[in-house]
């Protein structure tokens, strides 16, 4: 490889983008950013509805003497508020691993 090559080559590789960035095509954001206002609505009731089912396994087992009703329910509870701190936690670490979306 003479000099000449070796600088058309450096050259062509500086002209290369160093970064790539995925873009949505147009129009396609809006409808993104819909599916996920519905995901976020869907999980904020899913959220609510482990809540009540919870609360209503305590209270249905101490009103029916089911102390193993009661017991589900407190264990279905902690796992709702463990799923909630999850869904707060987790897209924070995944963005700090993923950085800004350039590869």
């Amino acid at each position: 490889m003479n000099a000449a090559t070796a600088q058309n080559a450096s050259a062509a590789y500086a002209a290369l983008p160093h970064k790539v960035c995925p873009v949505a095509p147009p129009g396609a954001q809006v409808y993104a950013d819909q599916l996920m206002g519905y995901v976020l609505w869907g999980v904020g009731i899913l959220f609510t509805l482990g809540i009540v089912v919870g609360i209503g396994a305590v209270v249905g087992g101490r009103i029916f003497g089911m102390p193993h009703a009661s017991k589900a329910g407190v264990v279905g509870l902690a796992m709702v508020f463990v799923a909630v701190i999850g869904y707060l936690i987790l897209p924070g670490i995944v963005s700090a691993m993923t950085g800004n979306g350039c590869v």
